[in-house]
């Protein structure tokens, strides 16, 4: 299930239908890449079955998968063999390709190897709560989660989003959680922290399997270090690491929540249930820890545009 979490509200004025979702994302599903096709990108089955349905609906929420297939041509088996084309033009001429002949050689080179190449594959599971509006993605950095958002927003009819904001920045929570050694209602703070200075150094203190409610810990703070990361417990159910952008990385259950008596062909669901169960009680507490939810009325929306997921 979700490692990462990125959180975005969704536009109100998205009408939420499976079935039209469902059928919008069939006509983009994704094909492996051709012979000379660099890299390939479509929506793919949830649960992994071949002709299954594209959104799964497992107990109120949906579950959306999307799937990127990259050719790996390393940059340096493409540098070798450009030089080996450039030297073999001057010996035949007499002269050095130029800057454009050599950006030339580069096509066709890239067009010779791609057939060639291995392949990688990666997915990224997206989440929808249409009745809280809310749309997640598991992705590890917000650029991708961007990405795959754009990628979506292009195929579902009158959908927006923006990122999900709240009134205190999480740096400015974390730090005075971490100053005062007291977490919100609900939650408590690990022993993984990154602290960063704002001047020209930026310089950064990292703590790993540590106690940070030490003296150097708030020192740090005081001098102007604020935090950019920091691993957080709520409830004793879901641990996991809150930056400074308000996103959710190694998200970890914690021993107890799945313990379930389900089949293995019942896996998928029960876990999906669970999963989304735990963490969309685990959102609005954390959002009002820091401060509540900002009202998006009060400020411009940054609405996510189509833009290319598979930029060069």
């Amino acid at each position: 299930m979700l490692k990462n979490m990125t959180v975005y509200r969704i536009g109100s004025g998205w009408q939420p239908d499976l079935s039209a979702l469902d059928e919008a994302l069939s006509k983009q599903r994704f094909v492996p890449c051709s012979a000379t096709q660099p890299a390939a990108i479509g929506w793919v089955e949830p649960r992994g079955e071949a002709n299954g349905p594209m959104v799964e609906s497992v107990a109120g929420q949906w579950l959306l998968k999307l799937q990127i297939e990259k050719k790996l041509l390393p940059s340096s088996v493409v540098k070798r063999r450009i030089d080996e084309r450039a030297k073999a033009i001057e010996e035949g001429t007499g002269r050095k390709p130029g800057k454009r002949e050599r950006s030339d050689l580069k096509d066709e080179v890239v067009l010779e190897l791609l057939p060639m190449a291995f392949t990688k594959q990666t997915s990224t599971l997206v989440w929808i709560d249409p009745k809280h509006q809310l749309l997640i993605v598991d992705a590890g950095s917000q650029t991708r989660a961007d990405e795959v958002v754009s990628s979506l927003v292009k195929v579902a009819d009158g959908l927006s989003v923006m990122l999900l904001q709240s009134t205190v920045s999480p740096a400015v929570a974390m730090a005075g959680w971490l100053g005062s050694g007291e977490a919100p209602a609900g939650f408590t703070i690990d022993r993984e922290c990154e602290l960063k200075s704002a001047d020209e150094m930026k310089s950064v203190v990292r703590y790993a399997r540590h106690g940070l409610d030490g003296d150097d810990v708030r020192q740090h703070i005081g001098a102007g270090k604020m935090p950019t990361r920091l691993a957080m417990s709520w409830n004793d159910r879901v641990s996991f690491v809150l930056t400074d952008g308000l996103q959710l990385k190694k998200i970890a259950f914690l021993d107890g929540v799945f313990d379930d008596n389900s089949s293995p062909d019942d896996r998928f669901e029960a876990d999906s249930a669970i999963a989304t169960g735990e963490l969309r009680q685990l959102i609005p507490d954390l959002i009002d820890a820091l401060g509540g939810e900002l009202d998006v009325m009060a400020v411009q929306p940054v609405v996510v545009e189509p833009q290319p997921l598979l930029a060069a």
